[in-house]
Parts: structure tokens; sequence; C-alpha cells
């Protein structure tokens, strides 16, 4: 978090505050405020904040600047004073305000974040699958992605800004998939339909009837799968970083075929090794931008998930996943948020998924990274995307 003059910025609840009252902004406008309090060490070019808050789409400086004022405007500055935001005439803006960084409301001394619920349901296969819910409000499904672990999430610096941002205006019920987590690990059937069955039942045993379903990474492709079998239940479709088809399905030309070939033996032999490069190669792929403290924790985190042995099981499965015939057969509204140099799943993918799902919007992020980080300008926007899309109309 962080204070200025008579303002504090949190950036996890996407919340300005002025004089101890919430200022309410239109998501771009919060956007630029995080960009400029992130680079407060220079002048931050226009062109690089249009890059940042937009994307690919098309802005002109004139919305750019009424934008600014529109922010200047919330934090009690204005184009004469310009004790916050300065303008560099013929590059751009700076944030000049003498800023402090705070605690974090959630990790302070004090403050007690509310308890997740962790219950199990069974699979007719005799599947132990663990689920969890948190937060208040109408409900929220996220299916489950690559090695989650319902209990280690819940304070990981990866993951914990995620659960708390979807748990802010919904009841987020999230799972561990077959073979991670708090799941049963060792399991026979490791197929992509047994992930799709998990995910009907933790519906049914959460007694949901029709709710919005997120889903992230190969999470995704799950998620559209269950939405085209069940379409009287999923209200809302969000895809994060989602792909419709794997590394190998995908390949098209002798090289493309060669290269998945070779990531996929590289994931083998790297996870059956034990070998800490590969899973130092791993993180930076899914994590290009972040600190070596958050690679860490990426790295510890996969480490407690699962064995080595289902590693290996899911990479498998991962690179020959293909739900395009079925992406084109989802008929809810769907958003697609997708980082704009996602290094783990490239763009192509995001805009495969919106040319096949009718009527979807894609938003591309301002980021590299396949996992959105705290700290970056993308992750407030994404939020605020995803609540303008699941807001009641």
């Amino acid at each position: 978090m962080y204070r200025f003059e008579d303002c504090e910025v949190n950036p996890r609840q996407f919340q300005l505050l002025r004089g101890g009252h919430v200022v309410h902004v239109e998501p771009q406008v919060f956007s630029l405020l995080m960009h400029l309090i992130k680079y407060r060490h220079r002048v931050v070019a226009k062109t690089e904040l249009l890059d940042a808050v937009w994307g690919d789409r098309y802005i002109s400086d004139s919305a750019l600047t009424s934008r600014v004022k529109m922010l200047r405007r919330a934090v009690g500055d204005d184009g004469n004073q310009q004790r916050v935001i300065a303008t560099v005439h013929g590059i751009g803006y700076r944030f000049v305000a003498e800023i402090t960084e705070i605690a974090d409301a959630v990790d302070g001394p004090g403050i007690v974040r509310p308890p997740q619920q962790i219950r199990y349901c069974v699979s007719p296969d005799g599947v132990r699958v663990a689920l969890a819910a948190s937060g208040t409000g109408p409900p929220l499904v996220r299916a489950a992605n690559w090695l989650t672990h319902l209990d280690l999430e819940w304070s990981s610096p990866i993951w914990a800004h995620w659960l708390d941002g979807l748990a802010e205006h919904h009841r987020l019920i999230r799972y561990d998939e077959r073979g991670c987590g708090l799941s049963d690990w060792e399991v026979a059937d490791f197929s992509f339909d047994a992930w799709v069955n998990d995910l009907e039942l933790v519906v049914k045993a959460t007694g949901l009837d029709r709710f919005p379903l997120l889903g992230v990474s190969q999470g995704g492709a799950v998620a559209i799968a269950y939405a085209v079998r069940h379409p009287e239940r999923v209200s809302r479709l969000v895809l994060a970083s989602a792909y419709c088809r794997g590394r190998l399905a995908r390949a098209t030309t002798a090289d493309e075929r060669e290269e998945a070939a070779l990531d996929l033996q590289l994931g083998r032999i790297g996870w059956r090794h034990d070998d800490p490069t590969f899973r130092q190669v791993f993180a930076s792929q899914f994590l290009p931008d972040a600190s070596r403290e958050l690679w860490d924790a990426f790295n510890d985190l996969q480490r407690a998930t699962t064995s080595t042995e289902n590693v290996v099981r899911f990479l498998d499965v991962f690179a020959r996943i293909d739900v395009s015939t079925q992406a084109a057969q989802v008929r809810c509204p769907t958003l697609i948020l997708h980082s704009r140099g996602d290094l783990r799943v490239p763009r192509t993918q995001a805009q495969e998924l919106a040319a096949l799902i009718p009527g979807s919007e894609l938003q591309f992020l301002a980021s590299r990274n396949h996992i959105l980080t705290a700290d970056e300008p993308a992750w407030p926007l994404f939020l605020a995307e995803i609540n303008r899309f699941l807001a009641p109309t």
C-alpha cells in the first residue's frame, strides 16, 4: 500500500482513499495511477502509459490528457499546482509527491483475514477432491489449474492477492484437481475428461444452480468444456491466460512439432531427476518480470504441491489439450484476459479463443507474466475488468 498527501492506495483492493474516504475512479484511471507510482523514479512517456493502460486499443493524446485530469482531481491535485503529478512537456508525466509504502492490511499486525472453508467430495472413481470457499456475495467458481494447493496458496505471494481480489465481491469456490494439493495424489485416471468430471463434482457438492466460471491457464480449457456440457449452469465465462490447444496439439509445422516435443521431453527429464534448474526455467517462463524472491516462492510451491511422477503426467496431458471444437459451441457471454507478452502461452492463443467463441470480449494486459503479480499495473485492471463483466445488469 502507498500513502501520499492525504491519500492511500491499496492495489490489492483496487481502492483509493482520500481523507479516509473512498474515491471512486475509473479502472483506467486507477491503472494510470499505479503505473506512475511504480515508476515514480523517472518520467513516464505518454506512449508507455498508453501501452501499459490501454494495450492495443487506440487512445488519442487528448483522451490520455483527460484521464490525467481525472486522476489529479481524484488525488486533490490540478494542472497548476502539480504537487502529485507533474507534466513534462513533450515527453509525459512523473509522480512527484513524497510517497510512503505501508504494510498491506491483509498481512498487517492485528488484522485477521476471513478464513477459508475446506472440505472434501468423492468422485465416482473414488478420488477425494478438496474444495474451498472464501468471501461473501454471489458465487464465482474457479476451475483448477496447474499445481494448485488450497492451503499453501492461502499465504503464497504468488496467489494470495488473487484469492483476496476475487473473493472481495464474490464467494470464491475453488478446488485442487486430482493429483495435487489436498486432493488425492495417487489416481488412475489422469485424463482431461476426468478434470471436467471433477469440476462437475465440485459444482454438485456446493449446490450451485447458475454461476460465473473462471478458467486460468489450462483451467480455461476445462471451463470451456464444462460450459458446453452445462450451458444452463454457466452464466458467464472468464478465461485468463488460457488456451484451447496445448503446445503439441497446435503445432502445425515440423519445427513447431520438434520444439513442442523438446519442451515436453525437457520437462519429463527435469522433473524426473528433480532438477532445480528446470524448475527455475519454468518459473522464469511463468513470471519473467518477477523478483527472485517470487521465483523462489513459485519453485517452493511447485515442489510441495504434487509428486514428480504426477508432474510428468500433467505435462503430457497439457500438451495434447484441444477444445477448439467445444470453444465454438460456447453460448454464454465470455471475457478473455491475456498478458500481451505472455511467454508461457502466446497471445495468439487468446486471439484464437476470441475468434472461436461467439461474441466474446478480448482484453490484452500490459504484462509478460503468465500469472499476474500483486504490484504490477495490469493486476488492478485485471480485477476491474472481471468485476465489470460480472456486475449485475
